[in-house]
């Protein structure tokens, strides 16, 4: 049995259409027969060659849903279901070691040191070669972590769970909302609008939300934001008295960065909150250097500042519960599906940020 591929050879340059003979499977594998593979911001990263974890040739693409084609013995599902051909489901796409100091000591699997991420680090000249989502096929690992899915689940709307969806739950779970709390977010894409939804389902007060691109903005208004001020019209200055007003002087209780830009962490920590938590989920890679005031902006207000290094099994869960509670919210984040040929073409539209969330579809 053949199937396709979009294989990255090179960096910043095209991708190409490749046949790929599918291996036979061994003891636990899984092969997935792809729906929908997402187009993340960090795939355009990937592919200008900014991601140093990405060995070559590679097969882009760590957000996937798809059925089951086939599998060889036995493979179950999170919560313990034996899983069939024709089930509908959604994995983890990092695969920790679960014997490290990060595994068994610290138990933050994403900060595994071994750690093998689908369509980043996981070449496609390593078997079982189907290790990326930009495919019609792909073959899970043994030890991957997969949750099944409802047969109603629409695979092009729940896609984004396994990514910035799971990238913000793990940012709640390393900061208690309090109910009435005031968070503001700085940037509308992706990450910001699971963290407007997530930020709304567990009881905030307050949502502001910060940003540059005026229908983004208007998104996260749908998505719960009670207030959005655009970069471009509102100053800096304007835009710290606006948040102050709001917040009777104190600044907002917990500020989440999905922006992905130094200069966002000083004026986030600025209308942090005393006593605030700073969470820091945009950062892929390194983009430069921020000018921070030890004293007044972090010492001074007890500041708790937490970086989010993707995320684990619990947070996938977490984000695909999300979306199930409303599906036909989650679909206006999908500003774009295409046919997996066209996948130069997704890249370039994220790259130009002309698309807030492009699909691969097969």
């Amino acid at each position: 049995m053949k199937t396709q591929a979009m294989v990255m050879t090179d960096f910043n340059k095209s991708l190409e259409l490749t046949e790929i003979e599918v291996p036979h499977l061994e003891n636990g594998q899984v092969l997935v027969r792809l729906a929908a593979s997402g187009v993340c911001g960090s795939d355009v990263h990937i592919w200008h060659g900014e991601d140093k974890r990405v060995k070559l040739p590679l097969i882009p693409g760590h957000e996937g849903v798809g059925y089951i084609e086939d599998i060889k013995g036995q493979h179950c599902s999170v919560d313990g279901q034996i899983l069939h051909p024709g089930d509908l489901i959604i994995w983890n796409r990092g695969i920790s070691c679960g014997r490290c100091y990060a595994c068994q000591v610290l138990k933050q699997p994403s900060l595994c040191q071994e750690r093998i991420t689908y369509g980043i680090n996981n070449p496609c000249d390593t078997p079982p070669y189907l290790n990326g989502c930009y495919a019609h096929h792909i073959i899970l690992t043994a030890d991957t972590d997969i949750i099944k899915l409802d047969d109603s689940t629409d695979p092009v709307t729940m896609v984004s769970a396994s990514c910035s969806g799971a990238t913000i739950a793990h940012a709640f779970d390393m900061c208690r909302i309090k109910p009435g709390s005031t968070v503001a977010v700085q940037g509308p894409g992706p990450l910001g609008l699971f963290a407007v939804a997530f930020a709304r389902a567990l009881g905030a007060g307050t949502i502001i939300v910060i940003g540059g691109t005026a229908s983004r903005l208007d998104m996260c208004k749908k998505f719960g934001a009670d207030m959005v001020l655009d970069r471009k019209s509102v100053s800096k200055k304007d835009r710290f008295d606006t948040i102050m007003q709001v917040t009777g002087g104190r600044g907002a209780d917990i500020v989440i960065e999905a922006a992905g830009y130094p200069d966002a962490a000083k004026e986030g920590l600025d209308i942090l909150a005393m006593g605030g938590t700073y969470l820091s989920t945009g950062f892929a890679q390194f983009t430069g250097y921020a000018q921070i005031d030890f004293f007044s902006q972090i010492v001074r207000k007890n500041a708790i500042i937490k970086g989010v290094w993707v995320s684990d099994t619990s947070h996938l869960y977490d984000a695909v519960h999300l979306i199930s509670k409303n599906p036909p919210l989650f679909s206006n984040m999908v500003t774009h599906t295409m046919p997996l040929d066209n996948a130069n073409q997704a890249l370039e539209l994220m790259a130009s940020k002309k698309a807030l969330k492009v699909v691969l579809t097969n």
